[in-house]
């Protein structure tokens, strides 16, 4: 049995309150916790249908002061998937 394959393109990420040089870390972060909620909790039906999502807003977040870039990439990123689960 071959696994699905799903891409996930993010054009862009808009945050403010992180330095530049963290961009690498946080995305990588991201890249990874997404992938874990993906396994773990599937594909949620937002992605399901055929098509693309234009834009989303994954709502607020909090990241605690003085979070590692790779504690917030996580973060962002079930944000992310809480919006396409709604």
């Amino acid at each position: 049995m071959n696994p699905s394959r799903l891409e996930l393109e993010i054009e862009e990420l808009v945050l403010h309150g992180f330095a530049s040089s963290d961009r690498h870390r946080v995305a990588g972060a991201m890249q990874e916790e997404l992938s874990r909620l993906f396994v773990e909790q599937g594909v949620p039906p937002a992605l399901s249908r055929a098509g693309s999502i234009e834009r989303l807003d994954a709502g607020a977040f909090e990241v605690k002061p003085r979070a590692t870039p790779e504690a917030a990439g996580a973060e962002i990123a079930r944000a992310i998937y809480g919006g396409l689960t709604e």
